[in-house]
């Protein structure tokens, strides 16, 4: 197994990325605009935000992303601003729909986690036409992008990857996994995939792969039940799951196949079900990725980009992505971390996501204190 890849971030973005708590009046950058010829016209703080999100499977938008976002728009404009919410159900339909909306309501500025980042780039270049700037999150959409915030992708794949091969410790080229990767119209899907391979190929036998429409948890649990009938429940030694959402289908494929004892499984999100799976034992791990980290960061790009605070907003933005359509996009890349069983407490306890009392609940109880989790 190589190492894993460093994050792509300069020493100034790492410690704008450590300070996301830090005001806009703290940084001394409001009223102050740069030389950049995007500037966008100074806005007071009546600044209204479009949010869209691509759905409602992944629980982590309705309880983290938004409330996170508007908490802190409201915060940066002192409760003046406010955040207009949409989710497309996995529609990417349903979002263009949504996308128009908003730029017919003529809000300020738009995040956008996109269901298709292709099929939703004529939707950027209408806002952006419309003078309204885009920030993609979450998900890398195509199209005039004004700025991209998110995880490191390749990266969450290799977290993944190697956390599934040392799970499988010792681990032998002929053993066989299952790869159930994401959403084949998500880019971050494509990049999970990518890094995950380049820690997977070579070291193992990939027996099966599945791109799984729309990430959703019954797709997954149809395609594992597949690759169960042609491999043998006995014969897979781990699974690749790009998320916690499938991952539970996964388990209970495996269970109705009367798996005699669970492979590891691999994860991501961090959702409550999964850090209980983690603790029962069925899971493997997830990736914890510190969704207050990263949507505070796109309320903050989102604020300085309407009020034209362009040296604050330069300072959150000093990674570079490509997409399929635009070169040297600004963004920020949020590192992120595996989640197991040893580091609950440090990671999403620590961080104000589940009380010790979310997780263990009375099925729970046991397994939890056995793991010191109290």
């Amino acid at each position: 197994m190589r190492p894993l890849r460093p994050l792509r971030r300069t020493a100034t973005a790492v410690a704008a990325a450590s300070t996301m708590t830090l005001s806009l009046a703290a940084c001394g950058a409001l009223g102050v605009t740069g030389d950049s010829t995007e500037a966008s016209p100074t806005k007071g703080n009546d600044v209204t935000v479009g949010l869209l999100l691509p759905e409602t499977a992944n629980t982590r938008y309705d309880k983290f992303d938004y409330p996170i976002i508007k908490n802190k728009v409201e915060e940066l404009t002192d409760k003046q601003g406010k955040v207009v919410y949409r989710n497309a159900d996995a529609e990417a339909s349903k979002q263009a729909e949504q996308l128009q909306q908003m730029i017919d309501d003529q809000v300020d500025v738009i995040l956008l986690d996109a269901v298709d980042s292709h099929a939703i780039a004529g939707g950027v270049k209408k806002a952006k036409d419309a003078g309204i700037p885009v920030i993609a999150y979450d998900r890398l959409a195509e199209g005039p992008i004004d700025a991209y915030v998110s995880f490191d992708n390749e990266l969450v794949g290799e977290v993944q990857g190697r956390t599934l091969l040392e799970a499988m410790n010792p681990v032998d080229s002929s053993d066989k996994i299952v790869m159930m990767n994401g959403s084949p119209t998500d880019p971050n899907a494509k990049q999970f995939k990518a890094g995950a391979m380049s820690e997977l190929k070579g070291a193992v036998d990939i027996a099966k792969s599945f791109d799984t429409k729309d990430w959703k948890p019954e797709n997954a649990q149809a395609n594992m039940t597949e690759a169960i009938k042609a491999v043998g429940v006995n014969n897979i030694k781990g699974v690749y799951s790009a998320n916690d959402g499938m991952a539970g289908g996964i388990i209970k494929a495996l269970q109705a196949a009367g798996a005699a004892e669970l492979p590891p499984i691999t994860g991501q999100d961090a959702e409550l079900d999964a850090v209980q799976r983690i603790v029962s034992g069925e899971q493997f791990m997830s990736v914890y990725k510190s969704y207050p980290q990263e949507a505070e960061s796109a309320a903050e790009m989102a604020v300085a980009k309407v009020q034209g605070h362009d040296i604050q907003f330069d300072s959150l933005t000093q990674d570079q992505v490509d997409s399929p359509t635009d070169k040297d996009i600004p963004a920020l890349l949020v590192p992120v971390v595996a989640l197991t069983e040893k580091n609950i407490k440090e990671t999403v306890v620590a961080d104000g996501i589940y009380t010790v009392g979310d997780i263990c609940t009375a099925k729970y109880k046991a397994d939890c204190n056995s793991r010191g989790l109290k």
